[in-house]
């Protein structure tokens, strides 16, 4: 959940060589296009039929899609900046971590309303019409992003309102921390996530178990339920790890400094990568109604491709 942190980009303090640069590189963008490529398939298939864009559960997925298709491009542009122009301009800089930021912290929120959506469907279905409307879920969408802009938002403020001019006409290594570097503005970035991710984890964790005791039978869809919310979990698990990451690689960079790029490689693939692989594993490959479609989709391209 945290972009800040050399998780977004890598700080190039013991430079690779050439040939593991480029390869570092290809693999980041292959990774990022095969990924985007999936989630643009998705998006096409939530476009294209309309039993999507009426139900509430996939409006939700397609929302997290979408945001998932940003972070990755994003992300992806900065691991390449950091090889190639290394420093770019503030207000550049500014500009690509804020949008960042948006999409990062609108994961776990949307995830969390996944999870309760789908307590919902097993635990109340004869209300599940009345209460998993489009129009809520719409509205529960724009309440997300007005949550995830009142948070970062101030950061911007800070920013303008403490540094010098100088400043926003130089050249940074961008990062959230160059990018927005008042030394209060971590510790309110620090506290707005503990008091998310407490709200998230206690969502998972009840809607889960609410799941478990509620739905005595073990009925197909049941298990399905449980299953998908324990992935969210997954997911949140792996966004979390973005916390740990500056403390390890402090000390990475203490005890193993040779080997530091390679661990901001890794961890850039383990917290940025690995999280955005997961959604269309989720609905693509798990639901049955959108693999059909999507399956349709695919065959369809292919074949207008042939012809």
């Amino acid at each position: 959940m945290n972009v800040s942190s050399a998780n977004v980009t890598m700080v190039i303090e013991y430079r690779d060589s050439f040939s593991k640069a480029v390869a570092k590189n290809v693999i980041v963008v292959v990774l990022g296009i095969s990924i985007n490529y999936i989630n643009a398939a998705l998006i096409q298939t939530f476009r294209k039929h309309q039993i999507f864009y009426m139900n509430p559960r996939y409006i939700l997925f397609v929302h997290l899609v979408i945001n998932d298709m940003i972070q990755v491009t994003l992300t992806v542009l900065l691991f390449i900046i950091s090889y190639t122009l290394y420093k770019i301009h503030v207000s550049v800089c500014c500009s690509i971590i804020l949008i960042a930021l948006f999409t990062t912290e609108n994961t776990p929120l949307n995830l969390a309303c996944m999870a309760v959506e789908c307590y919902v469907a097993i635990c109340i279905p004869l209300r599940h019409s009345q209460i998993c409307t489009v129009k809520r879920v719409l509205l529960l969408i724009g309440l997300i992003w007005a949550t995830t802009v009142l948070s970062i938002l101030p950061d911007l403020f800070v920013t303008l309102a403490t540094e010098p001019l100088e400043y926003f006409s130089s050249y940074v290594f961008c990062l959230r921390e160059t990018a927005f570097p008042n030394p209060h503005i971590t510790k309110k970035r620090d506290i707005t996530y503990v008091v998310y991710l407490v709200i998230v984890w206690f969502v998972i964790f009840y809607t889960y178990f609410k799941i478990v005791f509620t739905a005595k039978t073990a009925s197909g869809d049941a298990k399905k339920a449980r299953n998908t919310i324990l992935l969210h979990g997954f997911q949140v698990l792996l966004c979390m790890t973005a916390y740990t990451v500056p403390f390890v690689l402090k000390a990475v960079k203490q005890w193993f400094p040779k080997n530091y790029s390679d661990v901001l490689f890794a961890s850039y693939i383990t917290v940025q990568v690995l999280p955005r692989s997961i959604s269309p594993i989720i609905y693509g490959i798990r639901d049955k109604t959108y693999r059909k479609y999507l399956k349709r989709h695919m065959f369809c391209k292919v074949r207008s491709h042939q012809f």
